[in-house]
């Protein structure tokens, strides 16, 4: 008889690493993990004992070629085991893993070296292909200069197991390098505490139970594809069966696929990628055999969650089996290991009709649903009982009465440590207090919000609100009008931003294009559907409409468009034009 999995990690466990010895003992033969070659077949998988044993290998042979307490190195892998093993085997050996995206592009070595050098190390593990590609594509280049590039599979398992000093709980786990970093890359320090904290709330909300399993397609080196991808199922016990991000990208539907064939429970995305399954199934024209009535937990978060994506993705896949009340919207943060806020999966998500001209006031009035000079806006759950949110005033830090938008500030036990190797901003962002609540320290998110009937919606960014005329526009808003004003744009296609050049402050909108598009409207006649589409939503005039090639917009890792890098690419030129202005 197969022994049975536990549905929470005790409280005993204080680590990572000890969740993955418990899971060795309970369950040593049961999947851990099994990777999905081209997102759709079974292609290698690890029990819990194999991964226990492959990454206390692996901690020795890092402590054997001179890593150890406090030292870090650069994790460059595609999704796969090979990442779960020396993820683990970095933890065993109390070395702080920074995950980075494999890099492409000169650009994206750049950036490699900038954390590398961040940091504070010198050595980058990754796989033999990998360290290959690299250093024939790369051969000679000044980013890989002093780099040690190490094939982790390649490791010699001479060196024994592991036998060195255990982790604590407030070690640093993981250095979280935030997706939107420009310039200087600025590192979240997670501890083996923050982790466990994060996955038992994620697990109060979400339970996994006795039949859990997870189907990602997220990067593990982002927040959200870590947590999904690799620390949930690892803590609660489940299997996980993970695939390349770009073999969803090629073909969104091959994930729900995925979850259909492996009865997949808990999944995560952000809101595009649920737009992208809608588009892939128009496409198709048919949902085929699909079955997603096992999916009972079908997180949205890491960008704003949107009303018609929910409603659209509902609507396409009811018919597939997928329960409306599945779709669970929720916020998070690297800075707060990831989950602060979940919507339940036992009833729809909330949706409340705001007055789109008091929202730019910073007031929150309720309107009938669908009525005219108002939006909506999806509720993103509430917290748990260990973390409290607050809505503060950003200038005054006072509390906001009930009804205004303010920031959100997050305390409880995910709270990460703080920024690598920047106490000022570590301060400033981990350890502010309210005026009114003075001796608690508060995480700044910069994100701006309310909470009615106990429940969080966030309403934008505090550093991307567009002000004109006194008023503030939320550039997500703008860029949704923006969206809709042909046929044929894709979801999360446009960035839209302020330039001030000292006399006057104009109103940005890049717009990613192709050139069926562009064959269909002309160039001129887009920009001007997409000003008339700005200007009947919004009520704001455009100044400019830039129209770039598909696939041109900077992203992060999940793929929120990076509003301020392509704002700085815009200033310097940088953007590659789909039709002459």
């Amino acid at each position: 008889m197969a022994p049975q999995r536990q549905d929470h990690v005790p409280a005993a466990v204080r680590t990572v690493t000890e969740a993955l010895a418990l899971r060795s003992l309970r369950q040593p033969d049961q999947t851990a993990y099994v990777y999905l070659r081209d997102g759709e077949t079974p292609d290698s998988e690890l029990t819990y004992r194999q991964l226990e044993s492959d990454a206390l290998a692996r901690a020795a042979a890092l402590s054997a070629a001179g890593l150890g307490v406090g030292d870090s190195a650069l994790l460059l892998y595609p999704s796969g085991l090979e990442f779960v093993r020396t993820l683990l085997g970095c933890m065993y050996a109390r070395v702080a893993a920074a995950p980075v995206q494999v890099p492409t592009r000169r650009r994206g070595l750049e950036r490699l070296r900038r954390i590398a050098d961040d940091a504070g190390t010198r050595t980058v593990l990754t796989t033999g292909t990998i360290k290959s590609d690299l250093e024939e594509r790369f051969a000679g280049v000044p980013e890989l200069a002093g780099l040690r590039i190490v094939d982790t599979e390649a490791l010699s398992e001479e060196t024994g197991r592991w036998d060195g000093p255990a982790p604590g709980p407030h070690d640093v786990a993981l250095l979280q390098y935030t997706s939107g970093s420009t310039g200087r890359p600025k590192a979240v320090m997670v501890s083996h505490a923050n982790f466990l904290h994060n996955v038992a709330e994620t697990e109060d909300i979400w339970p996994t139970g006795p039949d859990g399993v997870v189907v990602s397609w997220l990067p593990l080196f982002h927040d959200m594809g870590m947590l999904f991808g690799v620390l949930l199922p690892l803590c609660s016990g489940i299997p996980a069966y993970l695939m390349e991000p770009a073999a969803f990208i090629r073909r969104p539907l091959r994930w729900l696929e995925a979850l259909s064939r492996f009865r997949g429970t808990h999944a995560a995305a952000p809101s595009f990628a649920y737009e992208l399954c809608v588009a892939d199934l128009a496409e198709k024209g048919s949902r085929g055999m699909l079955d997603l009535s096992a999916w009972r937990v079908a997180v949205n978060g890491a960008e704003p969650v949107r009303h018609r994506s929910i409603k659209a993705f509902t609507e396409a896949f009811t018919g597939a089996g997928f329960a409306p009340e599945a779709m669970c919207p929720g916020y998070g943060l690297a800075e707060n290991t990831l989950k602060a806020t979940a919507s339940p999966s036992n009833r729809v998500p909330t949706v409340l009709w705001l007055g789109t001209d008091a929202l730019r006031e910073g007031r929150v009035e309720l309107h009938k649903e669908g009525a005219a000079g108002s939006q909506p806006l999806i509720g993103v759950g509430g917290s748990s009982a260990a973390t409290r949110v607050r809505i503060v005033d950003p200038t005054t830090h006072a509390t906001c009465p009930d009804g205004r938008v303010g920031e959100i500030w997050i305390n409880g036990p995910c709270v990460a440590l703080g920024y690598r190797g920047r106490d000022e901003e570590t301060r400033e962002t981990f350890a502010a207090e309210m005026a009114d609540e003075p001796g608690d320290s508060y995480l700044r998110t910069g994100d701006l919000g309310f909470v009615h009937d106990g429940e969080l919606f966030v309403a934008g960014r505090l550093k991307d609100v567009v002000i004109r005329n006194g008023r503030n526009f939320y550039p997500q808003d703008i860029e949704l009008s923006a969206e809709s004003a042909t046929d044929g744009l894709r979801p999360n296609c446009a960035a839209a931003f302020s330039v001030d050049d000292g006399v006057t402050e104009s109103l940005v909108v890049v717009m990613e294009t192709d050139g069926k598009v562009l064959r269909e409207n002309g160039a001129e006649r887009l920009r001007e559907d997409v000003r008339r589409a700005i200007f009947d939503g919004q009520r704001l005039r455009t100044d400019e409409v830039l129209l770039i090639r598909r696939g041109a917009l900077p992203r992060t890792t999940s793929g929120k468009v990076q509003r301020s890098a392509c704002r700085a690419q815009y200033l310097a030129g940088e953007l590659p034009e789909a039709a002459a202005r």
